[in-house]
């Protein structure tokens, strides 16, 4: 009689890095009924009805994109099909940033939550409207947009899958209303005791009266005091003003106290992304906590949907124009290219986003019991060019690429049409 295997898949001979776990060497990982069984050296092939052979590749926990736009259909051409962003690019869970709001989180559960194989997180928008067409209208977030007790409410009643707020703190918004749509969101964090997300950097142009005596330098210094232990600032390497790095070309010294007190960073990579101003705030010791890829429609080229804009009065400078194309892997490269090693790289997106998420107790970790969401990740060395959307360029001797990954056990391969070619130097 023959003897059944014992596990239903072993991803053989990789390199496993597990920060939550302290594991850092060649392992196997053994799966048995979409969970993870196994994680030890030498795990007989035998004991598997399906071996995947890995040597050489990098095998992580799922990857966690912290920032995600994948509202399809609902925020216009802004938001992108969950799978393809997910586990079509090697990335097991998405947070999206801002799409739903109190209003369309229950469209947002049932059309994208529920049917994705990936899985899909969310911070609610702070604004009544959430994402809708991508912040093209501006008049739409203003402080009579907010709803501070639907937003409470909306978040507490769906706590499965709300996992934070989302709100903006840039010059044209303060131009337009000053801090208190800020001081709005700050409070809908405090009282659904949830961290905010909050985007710095320019997000909207200036309104025709100017900047109304705001002053962009000072954003960041008045918007953290009302900013606990937890929120989290976002773009700190954005190439537009209100960033990490001020008009002088200096890091705010803000931004250290502001991390002192337990407040967290993003890199919330995007079209945002200079590796210029990268460079300067690494160099001043400024290491994010978190990496989230900021994939959206209007920095990829995907189809549009009719009807939705296709063009914008001030495209060529509008914040969300794009033409480097890139991917949440392809940004754990841009960082590993600007000095931090694969090492400190893994975290931005497995176990720092669990927490981050208050789910350290079920994802970004390869654990016995947990469900096996893995990533397997290949290793190129060689010279690849990273450019961003300043036209800065950046000389990478490793690439990452995702190959494929797990979601509970189930194969996806990275065949998202998004991802980035490699670009030799």
């Amino acid at each position: 009689m023959a003897i059944s295997a014992t596990f239903d898949q072993l991803l053989r001979g990789g390199r496993v890095i597990c920060p939550a776990s302290g594991i850092d060497g060649v392992r196997d990982v053994a799966i048995r009924n979409g969970k993870i069984a196994a994680v030890q050296s030498d795990i007989l092939p035998t004991s598997a009805r399906e071996v995947i052979e890995v040597t050489g590749k990098l095998v992580l926990p799922g990857l966690i994109d912290t920032h995600a736009h994948v509202y399809q259909y609902v925020t216009g051409r802004f938001g992108m099909n969950a799978d393809m962003v997910g586990v079509q690019s090697g990335v097991t869970t998405l947070v999206d940033q801002g799409g739903p709001s109190c209003m369309t989180l229950p469209g947002f559960r049932h059309f994208v939550a529920e049917p994705a194989k990936s899985r899909v997180y969310a911070f609610l928008s702070a604004y009544l409207v959430g994402g809708l067409e991508g912040h093209y209208y501006p008049q739409l977030y203003s402080p009579e947009g907010v709803d501070i007790d639907a937003t409470v409410k909306a978040a507490t009643a769906n706590l499965d899958i709300v996992r934070g707020i989302k709100a903006h703190a840039e010059i044209g918004g303060f131009a337009r209303w000053g801090i208190r749509v800020i001081e709005m969101a700050a409070e809908i964090g405090r009282r659904a005791d949830l961290p905010v997300y909050v985007h710095f950097g320019q997000l909207w142009g200036l309104p025709e009266s100017g900047t109304n005596g705001e002053d962009v330098d000072t954003i960041l210094e008045r918007v953290i005091p009302l900013l606990r232990e937890g929120d989290v600032l976002a773009h700190p390497f954005t190439r537009h003003p209100g960033g990490f790095v001020n008009r002088e070309g200096e890091v705010h010294p803000v931004i250290q106290a502001a991390l002192d007190r337990g407040l967290k960073v993003d890199v919330g990579h995007g079209s945002h992304f200079s590796y210029r101003l990268a460079k300067k705030a690494l160099a001043a010791g400024i290491v994010p906590t978190t990496l989230g890829a900021d994939i959206h429609g209007y920095n990829t080229h995907v189809p549009a949907p009719a009807g939705t804009p296709d063009q914008h009065e001030d495209d060529e400078n509008h914040p969300f124009a794009g033409q480097a194309k890139f991917s949440l892997v392809q940004a754990m490269s841009s960082m590993m290219a600007l000095g931090l090693a694969l090492e400190q790289v893994v975290p931005l997106v497995t176990s720092n986003p669990a927490k981050m998420l208050g789910r350290a107790d079920e994802i970004g970790a390869l654990k016995v019991g947990r469900d096996a969401d893995v990533s397997v990740v290949g290793e190129r060395a060689g010279r690849f060019v990273l450019r961003d959307n300043e036209n800065n360029e950046v000389v990478a001797e490793r690439l990452l690429q995702p190959e494929f990954c797990l979601r509970a056990g189930a194969r996806y391969e990275a065949v998202a049409p998004i991802l980035p070619q490699a670009v030799a130097a």
